[in-house]
């Protein structure tokens, strides 16, 4: 394949001049009776300091927060394409989202932790409604997530490990649309390219006493590539009330089930050949996942104390999970789980300054029962072959503490947490064993905010990281053990510096409104945890010393009234300074052999060292009932390697979308069109990299040319 070069000088240059967050620093809620056009960036801008987000444990300013933070508002992508999370958060920069297949498998990486991941998310906490989506290990499926039924996002990047377990990259916070001033009802008709159909219902009702929130989709996707249909029923529901004035109590519940079938990975000359064919291993074993997943939690939070500064939640869930996947064999995975959150919030004035402590503690327990049988052709043989009875157990306790140091000017955040992950396994076919790790740790954080002005802040932190092995990377090669005990956690130290703000020149009609921010980080990790591949099987290994720096640049700023641009940039050096590992190869025989090798000095896999994304989007209300809307956005990403020998580097690539919107109000009732062309000059790339394959089955081809048609019906009772 002919290799693209890609330059990012210019870009560069913009993003120094235009530095910052993304839009989803500043948002509104208007009244229910107002009609407006929302583009994609909010026009209102509110200040910074009045937007708040509940992902860092306390519900905190967005500039009084030390480290890099934004928030997303579901207006920003309502005439979006949103089949997957990487059409939603590709403007965020320091995030790199790689859609395998073109639907909600993507794997979400932050500062290259989750890079490695061939399934499923890890090193990045995921939650829904501020409930981890992340099983005890740390390994993430988010098949429920449902964008219309999300309200907000909240994305905290960098390390988080002094407050969520296995979350050194950062946090992202899915949370259902429950805010809403009135009852209302919106059925959604969304269809595109390659069979994709999702119909559904979103319901919610408010009055004095409570709000309900209901919303069911039924996805179907045939996908762009052989053997790769899917298809998904998802349900999501909140019950919110207000027992008293000063409590809520929540319900949150969901169920999904569906499936998705895959193509697998390709060799340079099959992707070469036609990149968007399936691999024969995945034909021949018909490689699948059928999942059933539930989850019920109950939140109750009351504020009290002279000036309601004391605030005490808890939050239990029960949840459940039925998972077949074919690969080599037919495994069935039956995991229920139980968990339990709580905290306790204290502002107080400690003489002239405010001081806000904050602890709690998690606890998620989750029992599994593995059955192994025979793949035969895709279908479960009769004998059972292996039974593996598991337990893995999640214990952590944090502690916060904020200080103002200068009034107004200058705090000072505390934070660390102790974590405490446990895995026992029991074989209870022959041969009978049983076998138990168990990984402890620490992690505490310093950091500091200082306001130049009430809308600018420079912010800089130093803290510790702890990523315990997943399940599945605990898997031994050796048959003859259980559990792989040479892997150990992944720790890191990490250090980061930034600025972000808004600016509002109320005399100009020109650049009246800028948001900005820009971060540099450096962060260093002993044992990093890394996969190699055999035979379609993934196993894990440690690498001894990795560092990575990078820069983060984005901003939104209005050129003119309601024409606006937005810059997401991500520079990433990212390098194995120390690597000596045990490398399996496979040769033109299929034979397989090992050989030492020492990849100190090569690059990580899967993260580009330049990723930008560009957009610009205009509103324009042509009626005082109806509005019009279009987006043109472009995406530039950088070539990635393929393995920790860098034995090869996919092609740079270079995307173009656009995206056209109606929005149309006649009385309660509202039309909403919209339509987007994506990737418009059809170009093949790679859009996934399967990491460290030892057969060379690294690709897997992005999304061709594509169209998007969304059509909702609302009405506001």
């Amino acid at each position: 394949m002919k290799r693209i070069k890609f330059s990012f000088f210019p870009f560069i240059f913009l993003a120094i001049l235009f530095s910052g967050s993304i839009d989803a620093l500043a948002q509104t809620d208007d009244p229910p009776d107002t009609i407006i056009v929302y583009p994609l960036f909010d026009t209102t801008f509110n200040e910074l300091n009045e937007v708040v987000i509940t992902g860092t444990r306390v519900s905190k300013k967005i500039i009084d927060i030390p480290y890099s933070v934004v928030r997303i508002n579901n207006l920003n992508f309502r005439f979006d394409k949103k089949t997957g999370v990487n059409d939603v958060l590709q403007a965020v920069p320091g995030m790199f989202l790689q859609s395998r297949y073109g639907t909600h498998d993507v794997r979400i990486s932050i500062r290259g932790f989750g890079s490695k991941s061939n399934s499923g998310i890890r090193g990045v906490r995921i939650l829904l409604d501020d409930i981890p989506e992340s099983e005890p290990d740390g390994q993430t499926r988010i098949e429920a997530i449902d964008f219309n039924s999300i309200g907000r996002i909240e994305i905290v990047k960098g390390n988080s490990s002094s407050l969520y377990t296995n979350a050194p990259g950062g946090v992202v916070n899915f949370i259902n649309d429950i805010d809403f001033p009135g009852s209302f009802a919106v059925q959604f008709n969304q269809f595109g390219s390659f069979g994709l159909r999702r119909n559904g219902l979103k319901v919610g009702i408010r009055t004095d006493k409570y709000g309900f929130l209901n919303t069911y989709s039924y996805h179907n996707y045939d996908g762009y590539r052989e053997h790769n249909n899917e298809y998904w029923h998802i349900l999501n529901t909140v019950l919110e009330t207000t027992p008293s004035k000063n409590t809520s109590l929540k319900i949150l519940a969901y169920f999904v089930h569906g499936q998705i079938t895959l193509p697998g990975a390709l060799t340079k000359e099959e992707f070469e050949e036609d990149p968007y064919q399936a691999s024969q291993r995945a034909i021949d074993r018909d490689l699948k996942r059928l999942s059933t997943k539930g989850r019920l939690g109950i939140r109750y939070n009351a504020k009290f104390g002279p000036s309601l500064n004391n605030v005490v939640e808890v939050t239990s869930y029960v949840t459940i999970k039925y998972f077949e996947r074919t690969s080599r064999e037919y495994r069935i995975i039956n995991r229920n789980g139980l968990g339990l959150s709580a905290r306790y919030v204290n502002k107080s004035q400690l003489g002239r300054s405010v001081n806000e402590f904050s602890f709690g503690g998690d606890l998620l327990f989750q029992p599994a029962r593995t059955e192994f049988y025979d793949n035969i052709n895709g279908q479960k043989g009769d004998q059972l072959i292996q039974l593996l009875n598991e337990k893995i157990g999640n214990t952590g306790f944090y502690i916060s503490d904020n200080f103002e140091i200068l009034k107004d000017k200058m705090y000072v955040l505390l934070t660390g947490r102790y974590d405490n992950v446990t895995y026992h396994l029991s074989e209870q076919t022959l041969p009978s064993r049983v076998d138990n790790r168990t990984f402890r740790a620490f992690t505490p954080k310093l950091a500091l905010n200082y306001k130049v002005r009430p809308w600018i802040a420079l912010y800089t932190s130093f803290g510790l990281s702890f990523d315990s092995p997943a399940k599945n990377e605990l898997e031994s090669i050796d048959p003859a053990f259980l559990y792989n005990h040479e892997l150990q956690a992944q720790e890191s130290k990490n250090f980061e510096v930034g600025i972000k703000g808004y600016l509002l020149s109320h005399d100009h009609s020109f650049f009246k409104k800028v948001l900005f921010e820009a971060t540099i980080f450096n962060i260093m990790i002993d044992n990093e945890i890394v996969p190699f591949e055999v035979f379609g099987d993934v196993f894990f290994r440690n690498a001894a010393k990795t560092n990575r720096y990078g820069l983060e640049l984005g901003s939104n700023l209005e050129i003119y009234k309601d024409f606006n641009f937005a810059l997401a940039y991500t520079y990433s050096n990212f390098t194995y300074n120390s690597y000596y590992a045990k490398t399996i190869l496979v040769d033109p025989d299929g034979n397989i052999k090992e050989e030492e090798r020492d990849f100190s000095g090569n690059i990580l896999p899967s993260v580009p060292k330049n990723n930008l994304y560009l957009a610009l989007s205009y509103a324009y209300p042509f009626h005082y009932k109806a509005s019009a809307f279009v987006k043109f956005s472009y995406m530039g990403v950088s070539g990635l390697w393929v393995d920790d020998a860098n034995s090869d580097q996919t092609d740079a690539y270079n995307l173009l979308n656009t995206v056209l919107g109606l929005d149309m109000n006649f009385g309660k009732l509202n039309i909403m069109l919209s339509g987007s062309l994506n990737n418009m000059l059809n170009v093949v790339y790679v859009g996934f990299t399967n990491t460290n394959s030892a057969d060379r089955r690294f690709y897997e081809a992005g999304e061709p040319r594509n169209y998007y048609l969304s059509l909702n019906i609302g009405y506001r009772f």
